[in-house]
């Protein structure tokens, strides 16, 4: 089945940067699939971040984070990134990736049949 492993997240100072890269295995026509980052902050819901289509050619993201955060993919790799530059305290939290088995992408967690363990950023101010 198709496994999801986030890594790139740790702690940095707010207006810093990261970059959370996503690497899928296991399924046959991964690079075909719409990929979405997701992220969760302590008490609080789960909440859509951004989404790329299997060929990059449509990219979404949630109002918050446009200017800021850029989705990409590199299908020879089987990998997913989310760069995050300016960031600030409120981008805090477990960001995780996930994939749809469909080539378009979706901003709705419900969507998503892959769900990788998730990867901590924390902004200090």
């Amino acid at each position: 089945q198709v496994q999801l492993v986030e890594s790139g997240g740790g702690l940095v100072q707010a207006g810093g940067s990261l970059r959370l890269s996503c690497a899928a295995s296991g399924g046959t026509f991964i690079s075909s699939y719409g990929m979405g980052w997701f992220r969760q902050a302590p008490g609080k819901e789960r909440e859509f971040v951004a989404a790329i289509a299997w060929d990059g050619s449509r990219t979404y993201y949630k109002d918050s984070v446009k200017g800021r955060f850029t989705i990409s993919r590199d299908n020879a790799k089987n990998t997913a990134y989310l760069q995050m530059n300016g960031l600030k305290p409120e981008d805090a939290a477990v960001y995780y990736c996930a994939a749809r088995s469909y080539s378009t992408s979706s901003s709705r967690a419900s969507d998503y049949s892959y769900w990788g363990q998730g990867t901590q950023v924390t902004v200090s101010s």
